[in-house]
């Protein structure tokens, strides 16, 4: 009787330790990202917290065509910057039939151009004249722009034909812009620069947005996050904690602080965290998580 009690017990607990340890047996959490500031900062983040959890998730930098063609694949699981109803709305509508849009997690982000507060111009309309508009005679001829490909570039493209701008338009990349901008900055020479808000570069530099009175760069949008068909199924418990994930400007903007000063994205992700644990903890609220 002892002996067929201890197989009992000894069976049951490898039961247990057998469902236990499936619940991670599965492949890596992929993570899509293109390589803006916010989406390094809070995928990093996510990546964190879900390994403080057990599970194995996998970072993929990738141009935002190609992400939405992943998440439509399979070959992604997550997306965690998604800029709607505007920035982001060709993309969707190509394939929305084959990706999950959840919930969205920051309010109220913008697109546009935008210069140092030392020029004497407020609006686009403005860029027709640059030797008057930027008040001792020196002008330039560029809007210094980011990644080709991104929604931001296409706007971008089509404000100057809105606005009838005699610019180039400088495909680079998002270092390479802030790069550009620091030195005329610190010179306080003119430049032109696509630019995106939320962006730890408003709290370094003093900068403005050129009015945008024909509305080239439409309304502010809202950050979401999306995910391949079948993820909800997969990992119920992080789409919970993921729709019960919320930021606004001043939490948002020390994680990209941090990441940005770090000399790494995890060294500055593991500042952060480790200042912000209770808002984390928020998030992985089971009781929270199951009211989203």
């Amino acid at each position: 009787m002892r002996r067929l009690q201890l197989f009992s017990i000894l069976g049951a607990f490898l039961v247990t330790s057998l469902s236990s340890a499936s619940a991670f047996a599965k492949d890596p959490i992929r993570i899509g990202l293109n390589n803006w500031a916010e989406a390094i900062a809070v995928s990093h983040m996510w990546q964190q917290v879900l390994e403080e959890k057990g599970y194995e998730v996998e970072l993929k930098t990738v141009e935002k065509a190609i992400l939405y063609t992943g998440l439509s694949t399979n070959a992604i699981d997550l997306a965690l910057e998604i800029w709607m109803p505007t920035t982001d709305a060709a993309y969707y509508e190509r394939f929305k039939d084959r990706i999950d849009l959840h919930e969205s997690w920051y309010h109220g982000a913008r697109l546009g151009l935008a210069v140092p507060a030392y020029m004497e111009i407020g609006s686009i309309e403005d860029l027709k004249d640059k030797a008057a508009t930027f008040g001792d005679g020196r002008s330039s001829d560029r809007i210094v722009g980011i990644e080709a490909g991104s929604s931001l570039m296409a706007m971008t493209e089509e404000a100057i034909k809105t606005y009838g701008l005699d610019y180039n338009l400088v495909t680079s990349s998002e270092m390479a812009m802030i790069s550009t901008l620091d030195r005329a900055y610190r010179q306080e020479e003119p430049v032109v620069v696509t630019l995106w808000s939320p962006h730890w570069v408003f709290a370094k530099y003093d900068l403005k947005y050129l009015q945008d009175p024909r509305n080239a760069y439409g309304a502010t949008d809202d950050i979401h996050f999306m995910s391949r068909k079948g993820f909800a199924e997969d990992f119920p418990e992080v789409l919970g904690w993921l729709n019960a994930w919320s930021m606004d400007d001043d939490s948002l903007g020390t994680l990209m602080a941090e990441v940005s000063e770090a000399e790494s994205p995890e060294e500055g992700v593991r500042t952060w965290i480790a200042a912000n644990r209770s808002l984390v903890d928020g998030w992985l609220d089971s009781r929270q998580s199951a009211q989203n």
